[in-house]
């Protein structure tokens, strides 16, 4: 917080400041003779009547009172990483995206649009990188028909808590209408040690995710259009654990885009679960990814997996943004995420 000169917190952000990364702090009333201070740090978004909006890191929007604030200032775009490779969002969205291709797309300006039957939301979402060349509101008026020729509903894909990410166009889609239907973090770390990890179970590794793989993968249901989207990106690579029937016991998916590996689909059974094999699916596809020249690592997750989450930790992996899907009002459709 700002401290003046003379020992006093004092407010030093103004309506100019909408769109810069902020700290504030505002008395908050906890009973009749008791009060408390709460800071919030995030994007503000907007600062109108009396009222500010700030976005923060995991995409939640914060209301304060403009009367309940004892303190305030701009604050630098994103605390530096102490750990794992260093990146833009920008450059992660690029290497996320090529990783996950879609089988229709269009381009939109600067905004694309994809579509994949359906097939997870990533495939069948607009990636708004940069600006799509007509006002907002006409813009997502034309995000809407192309999915709706589709038979899909309209989704957008957006991040907060990075540079270059996009609270103001959260707050925008939000005062639209727009449904925050799914949040998720990318994560990124160090590729080698994931590889160091200790063997143990059998690993095979394939460029086709054949039928026993499918078996296990959970997000099934899209035919030839699920196995497009599986197999698209730079260097493709499947992992598969043989388990005692025709199921594997564990599989994965690598992509090796340049400097980066990209880890998804990492699927263990049940029963077999926190005996390893998670570790070993990306030890195995982390050492050809090495091979293939890569020394970055990035996956994503959902915010509730908490197994998931203990499991990257351990591995060096750390929360780089968050990304989530907004959904256009009173859309109809299933997309599987």
């Amino acid at each position: 917080m700002e401290i003046s000169s003379m020992g006093r917190l004092e407010v030093r952000i103004t309506t100019a400041d909408v769109g810069k990364r902020v700290s504030v702090r505002r008395l908050g009333h906890t009973g009749v003779t008791q009060e408390k201070f709460t800071d919030t740090v995030g994007v503000l978004t907007s600062w109108d009547d009396g009222v500010l909006v700030i976005t923060r890191r995991d995409g939640e929007r914060v209301r304060i009172e403009e009367s309940s604030l004892v303190a305030g200032k701009v604050v630098p775009a994103v605390p530096a990483r102490r750990r794992g490779p260093a990146a833009s969002y920008e450059e992660l969205a690029r290497v996320a995206a090529r990783s996950w291709r879609p089988v229709d797309g269009e381009r939109l300006g600067d905004w694309e649009l994809r579509a994949a039957g359906g097939f997870t939301r990533r495939a069948n979402s607009v990636l708004p990188l940069g600006d799509p060349g007509l006002p907002l509101d006409d813009a997502l008026a034309s995000v809407r028909r192309w999915y709706g020729e589709r038979g899909l509903p309209a989704y957008v894909q957006t991040a907060t808590g990075a540079v270059g990410a996009q609270e103001a166009l959260c707050a925008a889609l939000e005062a639209r209408g727009w449904t925050r239907e799914v949040t998720a973090e990318l994560w990124t770390g160090a590729l080698a040690p994931v590889a160091d990890r200790a063997e143990g179970s059998e690993v095979v590794l394939s460029r086709e995710a054949d039928a026993a793989w499918l078996a296990r993968y959970r997000r099934t249901g899209a035919g030839e259009v699920a196995l497009k989207v599986l197999g698209s990106g730079a260097s493709v690579w499947f992992a598969t654990v043989p388990g005692e029937g025709p199921v594997p016991a564990a599989v994965g998916r690598c992509v090796v885009d340049g400097r980066w590996a990209g880890f998804a689909a990492v699927e263990v059974a049940p029963e077999l679960r926190r005996r390893g094999l998670a570790g070993a699916v990306m030890a195995a596809l982390a050492r050809r990814a090495l091979e293939e020249g890569a020394s970055a690592a990035w996956l994503q997750v959902e915010t509730d997996n908490a197994g998931a989450r203990a499991l990257y930790a351990g591995m060096g992996f750390a929360a780089h943004h968050a990304y989530h899907h907004y959904r256009e009002p009173q859309a109809s459709g299933v997309v599987r995420n």
